[in-house]
């Protein structure tokens, strides 16, 4: 796989309906697995740009994907991960994991945390693949949900 370079923006209030479309588009995918929406097609993305850093990132001139992290004052969570589907499977995910990582590492921590369904059963072999180990899963009304976390080696 060739490597990607995206150019990164953080988004702002007007992205917002930006950040919810491509996110509805990403995880469509998932709809038929689970039954129902995934929670982030759900989400109120003015409020989530307001309150966590969302990194948009462009590639052949338009919105190819975006990463949604929350600073929980000891480690970074990954709260969103969302390919456009034109995009998938060029590395943009994995670029934009390994740039969390570093934004990880600029606030001086030694970890990463995510979570996904476990019926994303693709997603949980990605995360795997990349570095992350699974630490708990927990079962609610919405199914079984998988925590995941990544040490990061000092810089």
């Amino acid at each position: 796989m060739t490597a990607v370079s995206p150019a990164l923006r953080r988004a702002v209030a007007d992205d917002a309906a930006a950040v919810r479309t491509l996110t509805r588009e990403a995880y469509a995918k998932w709809v038929p697995v689970i039954g129902r929406e995934p929670m982030p097609m759900k989400a109120d993305y003015e409020e989530a740009v307001r309150q966590h850093r969302i990194d948009l990132a462009f590639l052949d001139g338009g919105l190819a994907a975006l990463i949604q992290t929350i600073d929980k004052g000891d480690h970074l969570v990954i709260e969103n991960v969302a390919v456009a589907p034109a995009f998938q499977g060029r590395g943009v995910g994995r670029y934009l994991l390994a740039h969390a990582e570093q934004v990880a590492r600029e606030l001086g921590y030694a970890e990463v945390r995510l979570y996904t369904n476990k019926m994303f059963e693709a997603n949980v072999r990605l995360y795997l693949a990349f570095g992350y180990r699974i630490d708990r899963e927990e079962t609610s009304s919405l199914g079984v949900t998988v925590y995941m976390s990544k040490p990061l080696p000092a810089a």
